[in-house]
């Protein structure tokens, strides 16, 4: 994946009549499926709606950004993702359980966990709150805000069905890393942002251009 190029279509920037800029949290966790946390994040930086994203990545997520993206280390990760050094994104660590998306005091619009491992989905839903990311998802379900988790696993087994329904009846979604065919991808970006544009949508951050059944279809990329 080239880190180096991303396009973006976003809604125009908000005038006084919008509401607040929105923050956001995105962790990261050791499932394949980095390049859509990437996406995610890119999406998210070029958003003028969003002014804050909390970015957690766990040790195991580290690894595999490293072998599916090429980016190592966090002294220059954000910059490695986005491309560019960023304003609105701020780096905290797996461990910093103290940190301000730990607290319910801390106004955090939505969380998601992209891609989410089992282990950490199993960890959010027994409420082991053991780092940061099981903290402030389970943060989030207490303060019945709006929690997605991009579990990623296949085949799977009675014990992650059971996780599922257990977030689910918590308050959390689960949004499957599942890519849909009906808008006619030519690439794997075209199926990576596709995948996005759906979550945004989902925590009402629509994209402009995003693809909508019964619409217009979007011209194809070229690349």
């Amino acid at each position: 994946m080239n880190l180096k190029t991303s396009t973006r279509s976003a809604k125009e920037p908000a005038d006084k009549s919008d509401p607040p800029q929105r923050t956001i949290v995105l962790a990261v966790t050791g499932a394949s499926g980095s390049v859509l946390a990437v996406e995610m994040l890119r999406t998210l930086e070029a958003d003028p709606r969003v002014g804050r994203i909390h970015l957690v990545v766990s040790p195991s997520a580290l690894r595999v950004l490293a072998e599916e993206t090429g980016a190592g280390g966090r002294h220059t990760l954000v910059e490695q993702l986005v491309g560019a050094r960023s304003t609105k994104v701020s780096l905290l660590a797996h461990e910093d359980i103290g940190a301000s998306i730990a607290s319910g005091s801390y106004p955090v619009d939505a969380m998601l966990v992209l891609p989410c491992s089992m282990g950490t989905l199993a960890g959010i839903c027994h409420g082991m709150a053991s780092n940061l990311i099981e903290r402030a998802a389970d943060v989030c379900l207490k303060e019945r805000r709006r929690l997605v988790l991009c579990v990623r696993e296949t085949p799977l087994s009675l014990i992650h069905l059971q996780n599922m329904l257990s977030a689910t009846q918590a308050g959390a979604t689960i949004f499957p890393v599942v890519p849909s065919f009906y808008n006619q991808p030519q690439t794997v970006a075209d199926i990576t942002k596709n995948y996005v544009h759906r979550i945004l949508q989902h925590i009402g951050l629509p994209q402009t251009g995003a693809y909508e059944w019964g619409a217009k279809a979007p011209a194809k990329s070229t690349k």
